[in-house]
């Protein structure tokens, strides 16, 4: 399993800050007053920051100390800080265009408007923090018994 990339997380920000700019944009064109996040959506996210930190450090310590793990727990490990990475990242962008289409009206905003949204935001990179360093704590050392053998021996027939 390849690790997270950068630019995935980047695209995925964006996108998000384009549905929430949209999303507030659309509202306020219907006459709506503009989405604010509740603010026990940043508790969520620093409590799911946690648990991908909590079901991956078992991993960690089994690969420091040399004790062999379930590689099966160590992918639910892996994949819970991937998803939780996508989630932060899609979040803080989500947040991030709710705030700049909040701040770009000839309106000032309400200071919990801006406070809740910059809560969202903040959770949200804690969140894709905490899961690279889980995805980090989940990467397992090279099996001597899964490597392929170095010398191979040509294919019949010249294949590739």
């Amino acid at each position: 399993m390849r690790r997270t990339s950068a630019g995935v997380l980047a695209v995925l920000a964006l996108l998000g800050a384009g549905g929430g700019f949209l999303l507030d944009h659309l509202l306020t064109a219907g006459g709506r007053s503009t989405f604010t996040p509740s603010l026990f959506l940043p508790v969520l996210l620093l409590l799911i920051a946690a648990a991908a930190l909590g079901v991956a450090w078992p991993v960690r310590r089994s690969v420091r100390s040399g004790i062999r793990i379930d590689p099966f727990r160590a992918l639910r490990a892996a994949t819970l800080a991937r998803a939780s990475s996508l989630l932060g990242a899609i979040m803080a962008g989500f947040g991030a265009g709710l705030l700049v289409f909040l701040l770009s009206r000839p309106v000032d905003p309400q200071v919990g408007s801006t406070v809740a949204m910059l809560a969202l935001i903040g959770s949200a990179i804690i969140l894709v923090i905490a899961a690279l360093v889980a995805e980090q704590f989940c990467t397992l050392p090279k099996d001597p018994d899964d490597s392929e053998p170095r010398d191979r021996a040509p294919e019949p027939g010249g294949g590739h």
